[in-house]
């Protein structure tokens, strides 16, 4: 979560997480016009113009869009609608679990599994951030 989406916010979050020279794809807001000063490649939709994805190759392969993304959106928003209501606080904590379930695609007991292995991988780093296990 962001307290804005002016430049000075995203271009240090943008900067540490996608590699220079990367291609990213967006829809048409202008506070994405700068990722090309920023050593990013970038393509982008129109969304108000009616453009959700184009073909520049000629191929019948629609290679520019963000449609992939805003599926994810839009089960985020089904999943965190059953929850009734979440504080500013929280929201964290529940996009965290949304993308551990998404990342990992398994339900049920597959699901503990999948969470417990990946507490027993990181428990060294888990336990000398919690402190509360004595030695």
């Amino acid at each position: 979560m962001l307290p804005n989406v002016k430049h000075v916010t995203i271009q240090p979050i943008i900067m540490k997480t996608i590699a220079p020279g990367s291609l990213i794809y967006t829809d048409e807001y202008d506070i994405y016009d700068s990722l090309p000063k920023w050593d990013y490649q970038h393509k982008s939709v129109n969304h108000a113009a009616g453009e959700y994805a184009r073909d520049e190759d000629g191929d019948d392969f629609q290679e520019v869009n963000v449609n992939t993304l805003e599926g994810v959106w839009s089960l985020l928003r089904s999943w965190l609608r059953s929850h009734r209501g979440i504080s500013q606080e929280k929201l964290p904590w529940y996009l965290g679990l949304f993308e551990f379930v998404h990342n990992v695609r398994r339900r049920g007991k597959a699901l503990l599994h999948s969470l417990l292995a990946t507490l027993v991988a990181s428990w060294p780093l888990l336990k000398s951030k919690i402190h509360i296990f004595p030695e």
